[in-house]
């Protein structure tokens, strides 16, 4: 989570899409841009599946994972492992448990909700956490072009498998029960599969920009 420099705006933007779509760097220069906190809630989830793992669990166990996911402890938010692959896919499966969303719901209702407005970006911020987002964003990549960027980060792993692991969890996310992937009715598709950081960014404030000039209201 970061916090402002200087508030410009009173808004709520919610940035969904799968992983390596590119949307939490959209979101945190979103949040730059218009001088708004930001939330990544995967990180959440993330923090949930790391503390099923050191409990010696199994993330798949929904009981232990919504009992952590109660008593998180929130120093987890800044710990290295969090950016792990094991941490990732325990991620990916303690939130499919409704449980655990439901106990983290609140929190990131709550972020969305302050005075003065916010960023998040996740997997269901514009259709569950702020279904009322004066913008959305859904940022999205082909398969192929998300596995490349993810095995940019960690060189040592083999792309196959890397595309594979994603694949894995798209399905999970987009078939589970509880608040699955999904674009919002009313959002924004921003496809960067042929987009370099620098061109995705300046498409997601000219997307933004536009959707506030189409209501002056929230300026």
């Amino acid at each position: 989570m970061t916090a402002p420099n200087a508030n410009r705006f009173d808004i709520v933007i919610a940035v969904d899409g799968p992983a390596a779509s590119g949307k939490g760097t959209i979101a945190r220069a979103l949040a730059a841009h218009f001088g708004l906190p930001h939330m990544d809630t995967g990180s959440l989830y993330r923090a949930v599946g790391l503390a099923v793992l050191r409990a010696g669990g199994d993330p798949a166990d929904a009981p232990l994972a919504a009992g952590c996911a109660r008593a998180l402890d929130l120093s987890l938010l800044d710990d290295p492992a969090l950016r792990e692959s094991a941490t990732a896919r325990a991620a990916s499966v303690v939130s499919a448990h409704p449980d655990v969303r439901a106990a983290l719901l609140d929190r990131q209702r709550a972020f969305a909700r302050q005075p003065g407005g916010a960023v998040l970006d996740g997997r269901d911020i514009g259709t569950v956490i702020a279904p009322d987002a004066d913008i959305k964003i859904f940022v999205t990549a082909n398969l192929d072009v998300r596995a490349r960027r993810r095995q940019a980060e960690t060189p040592e792993r083999d792309l196959a498998l890397v595309r594979a692991n994603l694949a894995e969890r798209d399905a999970r996310d987009s078939g589970r029960d509880a608040a699955p992937l999904r674009q919002a009715e009313d959002a924004i598709l921003l496809d960067t599969s042929e987009m370099d950081r620098e061109t995705a960014i300046a498409r997601a404030f000219a997307l933004a920009e536009a959707r506030l000039a189409e209501n002056p209201a929230l300026r």
